[in-house]
């Protein structure tokens, strides 16, 4: 599995390839799929760019993406969309276009009621673990651990020559992670060093505008779905379907 993420809370000095608008995002998330992209993540915006959890933001971006994908569609929950754990988990539950799945960053406060929020509306928690935080602390002892969809295992180390020992250890740290899938995936300098180990492992993984703006070559990136195309050669891709 190769999942696209479209934009994450990136905005609009970060280059015009970012997609802000539902149009936009849609576009996108068709050209990866296209590309070789199996599910979507996505951050919808307001108007001004900024990472928004309100249902009117939320359905107008699903219905975009959804009216030109087939593959599943999740969102973000990220506290920076609303520092405010209860109006976070407020939002959560005012949703009256549900995703497939969304993100819980289980180290942010919150997370655990977010989560039960979302598994209540019968959509999928991709349990967010970040390197350098409590988080696998928490989840490894978490009583929806075995309920959640997936884990992404995100490493925060941008630093590409350490960043597969930080992707090993923050393995280690997750241990079973409650039988789980796990999702691998680094950010930054450390997106593509990360995606390869991810291959290496026959982990998922994904790849997008949010974790990197550059290609393996160190290119800026033209679109989502060139940034997909390459993920396919980088994972090994090609070696596993032949």
């Amino acid at each position: 599995m190769v999942q696209v993420c479209l934009n994450g809370p990136r905005g609009a000095a970060e280059g015009t390839a970012v997609p802000l608008t539902p149009r936009a995002m849609a576009d996108s998330a068709a050209e990866a799929v296209a590309a070789g992209a199996t599910d979507v993540h996505v951050h919808p915006k307001t108007p001004c760019g900024q990472d928004s959890l309100s249902p009117r933001v939320i359905a107008a971006t699903l219905d975009a993406i959804r009216a030109r994908v087939p593959v599943p569609v999740g969102v973000t929950t990220g506290a920076w969309a609303e520092p405010d754990a209860a109006a976070r988990l407020a939002r959560v539950r005012s949703w009256t276009v549900l995703p497939d799945h969304a993100s819980v960053n289980w180290h942010e406060p919150g997370a655990e009621e977010v989560a039960a929020a979302l598994l209540d509306l019968g959509v999928g928690v991709e349990a967010g673990i970040w390197s350098g935080t409590d988080a696998a602390e928490r989840f490894a002892v978490s009583p929806l651990g075995p309920k959640v969809l997936r884990v992404l295992a995100e490493v925060t180390d941008t630093d590409a020559a350490t960043a597969e020992e930080s992707a090993r250890a923050l393995l280690s740290d997750l241990g079973p992670a409650h039988g789980r899938p796990v999702l691998l995936h680094g950010e930054d300098g450390g997106a593509w060093p990360v995606l390869r180990l991810a291959g290496r492992l026959g982990l998922a993984t994904r790849v997008g505008l949010e974790d990197t703006l550059v290609l393996p070559d160190g290119q800026r990136a033209l679109s989502n779905a060139q940034l997909v195309a390459e993920a396919l050669v980088e994972y090994g891709w090609a070696q596993r379907s032949s």
